[in-house]
């Protein structure tokens, strides 16, 4: 998902990046695989496990994996409250040892209803966001994927350094030179969507449901899903089922870059109507394209659309009526275009490396303070 080229924006502060995540062996490696691990990226692997009750069956072997990462002197910096990150936090915790979070997402949207289909669905939707809010508020350095919706939610220390910046990597060769025009009598249309089927966050369910009722009501529209996991094969049948198997192209996962804006600058619209989300950065690799989007109501997708080209989350119907209306106005969509390419310039790698840097340097500072206090 994140190539070396991802984790070199923080050689601009750090010697060297350790990658602490889950590690599933595979018999072979996929031709399109690109190798994370280098001479200054290594990764700490955790036992792999996808969902609560393989977390259960793996659980100590996971959290004392999650300890044994850290070594005294590293900067730590936590993506999210999951379990190994609780862990890791109680061990520094003990010594007040400073860490940094950086909040990509909420995780009372990511438990919502249909998104994570557990028992256990409504407990953690009950305290995962609490664990997130303990997290924030013992970090000495917070950052946010959002300009301002995940701290209302989850606010930091009075005393932490704050920022905000996106995670996506806009470089210049993301971004189209002219937005996307179309013709008046157009009359079939290309949409894509772009996310993880490992679970539902991003709604492909509501989608393939939307599709096929505007499919019955005479459009005509084809569907490209970029994205692979468990849930694929029900995403598969559940188009088969609605009747519309031969509209919806599954292509599994791509590597982030020029495969998946192949895809995008195919396609006329881009619809991601998530269950939760941060700032999507498939949203802005697809408005960095020049094409037209259409999101949820959720996370920091307000901050990035206007409410015109907005529905609320898991409401079949008000997508279906949002995909009819945007794609019988052709003109709107040229207009929609344009609109989003010029947003999208906000997100350029060169407009956010300084506040990104800052962070970074700042926790740097904090870690060799504590250092220097406990020699």
């Amino acid at each position: 998902m994140f190539a070396p080229s991802y984790w070199k924006r923080y050689f601009e502060v750090f010697e060297e990046v350790k990658i602490v995540a889950r590690v599933r062996p595979v018999a072979e490696a996929s031709p399109d695989w690109v190798r994370v691990n280098t001479d200054r990226i290594s990764v700490e692997p955790l036992p792999h496990y996808i969902g609560p009750w393989e977390y259960l069956l793996r659980r100590q072997r996971v959290l004392n994996s999650a300890r044994n990462a850290f070594t005294v002197g590293d900067a730590v910096l936590f993506y999210s409250a999951s379990p190994p990150a609780l862990a890791l936090r109680n061990k520094l915790r003990a010594s007040a040892y400073p860490y940094g979070v950086y909040i990509i997402a909420d995780p009372y949207d990511v438990f919502s209803p249909g998104a994570v289909r557990s028992k256990l669905r409504p407990f953690f939707r009950w305290s995962v966001p609490r664990q997130l809010r303990s997290l924030c508020y013992g970090a000495s350095a917070a950052a946010y994927i959002t300009e301002a919706a995940l701290q209302k939610q989850y606010p930091p220390s009075p005393a932490a350094y704050t920022d905000h910046y996106s995670m996506a990597e806009l470089p210049e060769d993301t971004f189209v030179e002219q937005p996307k025009t179309f013709a008046p009598d157009r009359t079939s249309w290309m949409l894509v969507t772009v996310g993880a089927m490992s679970q539902l966050y991003k709604a492909q369910d509501i989608l393939i449901e939307a599709i096929a009722r505007c499919t019955q009501q005479g459009l005509d529209l084809k569907l490209v899903f970029v994205g692979d996991g468990q849930y694929r094969p029900m995403l598969e049948k559940q188009a088969a089922e609605l009747g519309i198997g031969d509209r919806c192209l599954f292509l599994g996962a791509l590597t982030a870059g020029a495969a998946v804006r192949q895809q995008l600058d195919r396609a006329d619209l881009f619809v991601l109507p998530s269950r939760q989300e941060g700032l999507p950065r498939a949203m802005l690799e697809a408005m960095a394209r020049g094409l037209p989007c259409l999101g949820s109501t959720v996370g920091g997708m307000p901050e990035l659309l206007p409410s015109e080209d907005l529905v609320p989350p898991v409401d079949v119907s008000a997508l279906a009526a949002k995909i009819r209306e945007m794609v019988s106005d052709p003109q709107r969509l040229s207009e929609m275009s344009a609109r989003n390419l010029h947003r999208a310039q906000d997100f350029r790698e060169d407009c956010i490396q300084d506040r990104r840097t800052a962070f970074y340097r700042a926790l740097r500072q904090q870690t060799e303070a504590w250092l220097s206090q406990h020699p």
